[in-house]
């Protein structure tokens, strides 16, 4: 049985203190890998605390990546690979801050012959000499401009870009003073947080981009995990999750790929309007790829009771390290925004800001769009060829495949998901899959692969598209 002293916890919740401790065990392998925890109810009356505090500690080692749940059986630890002491690892340095993506270092840095997970942006695709242009331009126009303090929200004429492009190609009429500029997502779900308040409840889509709850676990605020169905967000669960906030992308999820129809569209900003405390964060990372017929309009775009935040980022229409986002605010929320937050400085640099806001006002962003349309087009026609030309055709699905920059491919297969990822790995294939996205493990589509297609080089398609297939399904 896990036994913890609570005495010095310090400035710790109950929760962020036992969470730590199982944390720290699990890492310094008093805990070992597939070892089954104690149940919440029997940790609790063991340590005196509540099953509350101990369901809230499992819930954030789960999303962590340091606990997995079996349905009707308990929860386990995850194996977790990694160097060094633990020291550089716990809570406990001042040097270094524990994460996921730091304990994957060691795998995320290891060679694949194709990559099918990450977002990698293809160096021939970017428009290095343009963007130097305007880079230079920028630093020769007028000077002093680079040199002052950009507003909180960022420079006016970025702003204004951004408005005239989401007007001119989402349909979304917004003024410039709604906008507001970010060093990244992350950064902008932080603000929003802060905005919204720390008492509301955030509900994200299962399955779903797992970064989004970790943020909302890493500032402390409830977090509820809803399911979905073949609409979108399944209005009876969100009802009964107690959501205040509703976080989606309705325009392309990741992982399904599903689009959410007009219909469910109006049911969720109905849900909005009817509390003053409800709001929707509508996350459109990669909506300007949709491949085949016109992009969706936003929901931000049909929604008349200022309900709608609008986010969105250039790190998947330009490149991930342009690490550049933004958002809209509704009126009412951009007037609190600026008392209440817009002490802080802006997060983007102007020199990146006045270059972007060249690029767009140009026409240089609509041709890169368009042609890496055509490229990112090609490149799934070419994925896609290679699969219906493999042997074992007949034993894959192919579905969602015309919305943005991955699909799924169903496996007629018996070995288990893990199994999956290990033999694809094992002949040098990066792979992740559909049931490694849900939370609630139970309602998880095993045999489904995230086939993520936008950093393959074109010229290694068909070996890495054979690969795959070959090694998960050869010998079963």
């Amino acid at each position: 049985m896990l036994t913890y002293s609570f005495e010095d916890r310090g400035n710790d919740t109950l929760y962020e203190y036992l969470y730590k401790q199982i944390k720290r065990d699990i890492i310094g392998g008093k805990l070992e890998p597939d070892e089954k925890l104690p149940s919440k109810r029997m940790l609790a009356k063991h340590l005196n605390i509540s099953t509350i505090t101990v369901e809230t500690a499992y819930s954030q080692l789960m999303a962590e990546g340091y606990i997995y749940s079996v349905p009707k059986s308990g929860f386990y630890v995850c194996h977790i690979e990694m160097g060094g002491s633990l020291e550089e690892y716990t809570p406990l340095s001042k040097n270094r801050v524990w994460d996921k993506d730091i304990a994957n270092e060691a795998s995320s840095d290891k060679k694949y012959f194709a990559d099918f997970v990450n977002n990698t942006a293809v160096s021939d695709n970017f428009p290095f000499a343009t963007w130097t242009k305007l880079m230079r331009d920028a630093m020769t126009k007028d000077t002093s401009k680079l040199l002052e303090r950009p507003p909180s929200a960022g420079i006016y004429e970025l702003r204004l870009e951004i408005a005239k492009y989401l007007y001119q190609f989402r349909g979304m009429n917004v003024l410039p003073q709604q906008v507001v500029i970010g060093a990244g997502t992350e950064y902008l779900y932080g603000l929003i947080i802060q905005l919204l308040g720390y008492d509301r409840c955030y509900g994200v889509e299962d399955p779903g981009y797992q970064k989004i709850s970790r943020i909302y676990h890493a500032n402390h605020v409830k977090c509820r995990y809803i399911s979905m169905d073949d609409k979108g967000i399944n209005i009876e669960a969100l009802n009964e999750s107690g959501a205040d906030v509703l976080h989606i992308s309705p325009s392309h999820h990741f992982p399904s790929g599903l689009v959410t129809p007009v219909s469910r569209r109006y049911e969720l900003l109905s849900w909005a309007s009817m509390d003053n405390k409800r709001y929707i964060i509508e996350d459109e990372y990669d909506s300007e790829f949709r491949l085949v017929g016109m992009s969706i309009p936003s929901l931000q775009s049909i929604d008349v009771s200022d309900k709608v935040i609008y986010i969105n980022t250039f790190s998947k229409s330009l490149a991930s390290t342009i690490r550049i986002s933004y958002m809209v605010l509704p009126k009412p929320l951009m007037e609190r925004y600026n008392k209440e937050l817009g002490f802080y400085a802006c997060t983007v640099s102007n020199f990146d800001q006045y270059t972007l806001a060249g690029f767009i006002g140009e026409g240089y962003l609509e041709k890169h769009i368009n042609r890496m349309r055509n490229y990112y087009r090609a490149l799934r026609d070419s994925v896609l060829g290679a699969i219906r030309n493999n042997r074992y055709y007949d034993r894959v699905t192919i579905e969602e495949e015309n919305a943005g920059l991955h699909f799924l491919l169903k496996l007629d297969v018996e070995y288990s998901d893990d199994e999956i990822v290990k033999k694809a790995a094992e002949s040098g294939i990066h792979i992740s899959c559909l049931s490694q996205y849900y939370y609630e493990k139970k309602n998880a589509m095993s045999g489904t692969l995230v086939v993520n297609y936008s950093g393959i080089e074109p010229e290694n398609v068909k070996e890495a598209v054979d690969r795959l297939l070959n090694s998960v399904l050869a010998n079963d």
